[in-house]
C-alpha cells in the first residue's frame, strides 16, 4: 500500500438537491461515520456506479488502479441474509473457479462442507464470512464495506474484525468502512471521516478524533456510543 487512494470529489445530488458533496483519502482503513442518512451508503454505492437512474454524480479519484467494481473494488453489505439467494447452495453462488471455492472458505476459517448448504442453514456469523470470501476472491485493492457488523452480536463482531484486519494484511487491500458504531471502527480502522448531511465535520487519526474531537456533532456521536467510556485525557 505505497500510494493513497484519494478521492478529491464526491458530488452526488438527486432532482436538483444536493445530498453529498465530501472527499477523502484511504491511507490504510478509513472509517466513514455518521447517523442515518447522512450519506454513507450513498458515497459506497457512487463508488460502485451502483446507484439508481436520476442520480448526479460527480466524482474525482486518484488511484493507482481502476476502479472495477467486483475486481478492483470489491463490496460487503449489511445484510449477508439478502447478499446471496437462498435457494441456491453456497458452492453455486461464486463467480470464481470452483475449485477456489473451498480455498476461500477456509481464509475466513469456514469448513468447504459449507458450500452444499443453503444459506438459510448458516448462521449470520458464517453467513457474513462467506461473503467476506467472495469479496475478496480476486483480491482487491479496495475493499468497501456497509456496515458489515450491525446484524451481529458483540462476539461474532469481534470475529469478523480481527478477519478483515488478518485479510487486509494478506491481500493488502485499502478499506473504506462505513458505520454509525464508534466502538467497531475504533477497533478497525486508522483514519477517520465524520460526515453530517452529506458534508465532512471532521476528520483525522482515529485516536486523535476519540481522543480531541473538535466538532460538536463528533462529540455527540463518541458519547453516544461510549458512554460508559473514557476518551479525552
Amino acid at each position: 500500500m505505497a500510494s493513497v487512494f484519494r478521492c478529491r470529489t464526491l458530488k452526488i445530488e438527486h432532482a436538483g438537491r444536493p445530498l453529498v458533496d465530501i472527499g477523502f483519502e484511504i491511507e490504510h482503513s478509513l472509517a466513514l461515520v455518521g447517523e442515518s442518512g447522512s450519506g454513507k451508503s450513498l458515497t459506497l454505492k457512487a463508488l460502485l456506479g451502483m446507484l439508481p437512474k436520476g442520480f448526479g454524480v460527480e466524482l474525482d479519484v486518484e488511484a493507482d488502479f481502476p476502479l472495477r467494481r467486483g475486481e478492483t473494488v470489491a463490496y460487503v453489505p449489511q445484510n449477508p441474509f439478502t447478499a446471496l439467494s437462498p435457494l441456491t447452495k453456497i458452492g453455486d453462488q461464486w463467480i470464481v473457479a470452483s475449485e477456489r471455492a473451498p480455498r476461500l472458505l477456509e481464509t475466513v476459517g469456514l469448513e468447504a462442507a459449507l458450500l452444499d448448504r443453503f444459506p438459510p442453514e448458516l448462521s449470520g456469523g458464517q453467513l457474513q464470512r462467506v461473503v467476506i470470501a467472495m469479496a475478496i476472491a480476486f483480491e482487491p485493492r479496495l475493499l468497501l464495506l456497509d456496515e458489515p457488523t450491525t446484524a451481529l452480536d458483540a462476539a461474532l463482531r469481534g470475529v469478523v474484525i480481527d478477519l478483515l484486519k488478518r485479510l487486509q494484511e494478506r491481500v493488502g487491500f485499502r478499506m473504506l468502512f462505513v458505520s454509525h458504531d464508534m466502538g467497531t471502527v475504533e477497533r478497525l480502522c486508522r483514519e477517520i471521516v465524520v460526515i453530517r448531511k452529506g458534508r465532512v465535520v471532521e476528520s483525522g487519526r482515529m485516536e486523535e478524533v476519540l481522543a480531541h474531537p473538535s466538532s460538536d456533532y463528533t462529540k455527540a456521536l463518541i458519547d453516544a456510543n461510549f458512554a460508559n467510556r473514557e476518551f479525552r485525557k
